[in-house]
């Protein structure tokens, strides 16, 4: 999830001015299908969903911090194990971590998808602008 919401950037010194939107907006809006990993454990996500991901920080986001999955459980009423928590709180870290790895604009996806016929479509009308 974090590399689809990254805001891919541009190189260091490239003159291209694309418009910063994410990698999901930009798959929506070229009607290109947006392909996951299967999810084995899909209440733990959700919970994580709920929380909120993360949180603001001075200079951008932070992992979910104990406080507020404590507080979430506390409001909701819903108990988390130990362990439960402590996974929450590691896959929030990791969404963080791989959003700002994403903001490499060649930056891969982090699991193995075949690139789709439609991807192919887009990128090649892509080159084609660009390119004339």
């Amino acid at each position: 999830m974090g590399w689809l919401n990254a805001i891919p950037k541009p190189d260091e010194g490239s003159k291209d001015k694309r418009p910063e939107i994410s990698r999901l907006d930009a798959m929506k809006k070229s009607k290109i299908p947006i392909l996951m990993p299967p999810n084995p454990v899909p209440i733990i996500t959700d919970q994580l969903i709920e929380l909120g991901l993360t949180e603001a920080a001075g200079m951008g986001l932070a992992p979910l911090s104990w406080t507020t999955i404590d507080a979430w459980q506390r409001v909701t009423g819903v108990r988390l194990s130990p362990g439960t928590a402590r996974l929450i709180r590691h896959l929030s870290a990791e969404y963080v971590a791989e959003r700002r790895r994403a903001e490499s604009e060649h930056c891969p996806a982090p699991w193995l998808a075949e690139v789709s016929e439609r991807e192919r479509e887009v990128e090649q009308a892509g080159l084609e602008a660009l390119l004339g």
